[in-house]
Formats: structure tokens, sequence, C-alpha cells
């Protein structure tokens, strides 16, 4: 897991975030990685995968095509 510093963060900040954490029930580092969750990985993003769907249905769909078949990825086939 990384870690992050945050240098320079104005007093007023720093104790409006402890505050807010006490109105959550949480430590202070916990309300900022909530914060920082909820803003970098809203849950209203579009996943990668969904957004190419997406894409193949407006330019027609990809129904003609057949599925690769699937191999165990262990041992010698793995690479």
């Amino acid at each position: 897991m990384s870690s992050l510093t945050v240098r320079n963060l104005p007093e007023e900040t720093h104790r409006a975030l402890r505050l807010r954490a006490a109105q959550h029930g949480r430590s202070t580092e916990a309300e900022v990685r909530s914060i920082l969750e909820l803003t970098v990985l809203p849950p209203e993003r579009v996943k990668f995968g969904t957004a190419l769907f997406r894409i193949s249905q407006r330019a027609g769909g990809l129904g003609d095509l057949e599925p690769l078949p699937r191999k165990e990825l262990t041992g010698e086939n793995f690479q």
C-alpha cells in the first residue's frame, strides 16, 4: 500500500478534517483516505470495459464475433 505526505496544510484545513473525521467516527487519516477515494474513484465513474462496450455498441456491436476459448494460464501455458 502506498503512503502520501501532505506538507504545508493550513491549520484551518487540518482542524476541519479532524472535525469531519470525528463526525464520521473515524481517524483523521481514515477520513482523508475516504475523501480521496470518493474524489478520484466516484461510484458513477465509467470503468474501462464498460466504456469499450458502449463504443462497440455505437459502432454496431460485435454480435457476429465468436468469443475466443479460454485457456488455463498455469504451468507451461503461462507466458
